[in-house]
Parts: structure tokens; C-alpha cells; sequence
């Protein structure tokens, strides 16, 4: 069933490894785009795993990253997003409603 496998050299072997691999990242990335996932992330990376073989992959990442590049800039996104707390974490206070603490805990009331 796999004698073919045995005159197979490294660089075919590996070939087809990455373009498994990577396809099937790749495809993934693509059904997320309907199903609940993260498309946006999948599909470069599989784009980057065949991308170590296939200049096709390559180039086609390149023109994403352009393309995001110039969306982001666009938008006028210079800094990162200020992410929301999580469920236990308490909410970063804001100069309005921080009130200043001694080291023993006790308020002073004074912002």
C-alpha cells in the first residue's frame, strides 16, 4: 500500500508533509469563517505553514499583510485595544472614583 512511500527522498517527504499539514490549517480557517472560531488567525497561519514550501502561499500572505496593514491603518488603529476586565477581575479605577489608601488599608477619602 505505501511501497511508494520507500523512493520517496527527504524533500518530497517533507513537501508533502507541509502541504498536509498546512492545508488542513488552511481549510479549518476557512470553515471558521461560517462556524464560531477564530478565521482571522487560522487562515494565515495555514497560509504561513504551506508558505514554507509553495512560493504561491507566500505571496498571498504577503498581499494579507499588506491589505491588513492598510485596513488598520485606515481605521486609524495606532494603539492597541484596552481589552474589558475578565469575569473576576475588578474593573481598573479611573482618577474620578479612586480614593487614596494608607498602607494599612484605611481610606483617606481624597482622590
Amino acid at each position: 500500500m505505501f511501497e511508494w512511500l520507500a523512493g520517496v527522498g527527504y524533500r518530497t517527504a517533507r513537501r508533502i508533509v507541509v502541504t498536509l499539514v498546512g492545508g488542513t490549517v488552511l481549510l479549518l480557517g476557512v470553515a471558521m469563517i461560517v462556524l464560531p472560531g477564530p478565521a482571522t488567525i487560522v487562515i494565515p497561519v495555514g497560509l504561513a505553514i504551506l508558505g514554507i514550501e509553495w512560493a504561491w502561499a507566500r505571496r498571498f500572505l504577503r498581499q494579507i499583510r499588506e491589505k491588513g496593514g492598510e485596513a488598520i491603518r485606515k481605521v486609524g488603529l495606532r494603539r492597541p485595544i484596552e481589552r474589558a476586565p475578565s469575569a473576576g477581575e475588578a474593573p481598573a479605577a479611573d482618577a474620578a472614583t479612586a480614593t487614596a489608601t494608607h498602607p494599612d488599608g484605611s481610606s483617606t477619602g481624597k482622590p
